[in-house]
């Protein structure tokens, strides 16, 4: 119950963010209480795992309003209102380089398109593996978890302290990296 709760939550703020105005008045309340954004890290998400001919309007809609619209408004309020020197850090998906069956939709909707910045801020997308979170686990049966952990390296699912350091390191010394797609994903998607 606990993870179905959780899972509303999140769901109901992915989809609060989902209006242009939504993002603005985050962007302006995280100015008034900070004075300034020098890193804004977009982390919103759905995941639809079904067949693509099985997908409804309405799953398609909502999945396409969190990862396609949020995201979009997210930079543009991102370019706007982040401090020049500032950092644009968004999280994807491995699934971008692993195409598997039944991602097609949630690939398609996480695969927005990027905008070099003027300012001198970086943008850039981190991509984790199948990580070890209930995010997956609502959506994969047991035999799917232990495939992705046999596939990647040390035969384990991401963790977020594979993510972190990587974002830390965009968020600070990263700056002459922009534009690109970091896969982290112990190897599931290498070719």
């Amino acid at each position: 119950m606990r993870i179905a709760s959780q899972r509303n939550y999140r769901r109901s703020m992915a989809l609060k963010l989902g209006s242009q105005a939504s993002l603005t008045e985050l962007f302006d309340a995280a100015i008034k209480r900070f004075g300034r954004i020098d890193i804004a890290i977009n982390n919103v998400g759905k995941m639809l795992k079904k067949p693509f001919t099985e997908v409804t309007e309405v799953e398609f809609d909502e999945m396409d309003v969190v990862n396609n619209k949020v995201a979009f408004f997210f930079i543009s309020e991102s370019m706007k209102k982040v401090a020049d020197g500032g950092r644009i850090i968004m999280l994807a998906s491995s699934l971008l380089a692993a195409y598997t069956p039944f991602y097609t939709p949630y690939q398609g909707t996480k695969a927005a398109s990027k905008e070099m910045m003027e300012k001198n801020i970086t943008v850039n997308c981190v991509a984790p593996g199948p990580m070890d979170t209930p995010f997956l686990y609502a959506q994969e049966t047991p035999e799917a978890v232990e495939f992705f952990k046999s596939s990647a390296l040390q035969h384990r699912l991401t963790d977020i302290k594979d993510i972190v350091p990587i974002i830390n390191f965009l968020a600070t010394d990263g700056g002459w990296i922009t534009g690109q797609v970091i896969f982290a994903n112990g190897g599931l998607a290498a070719n």
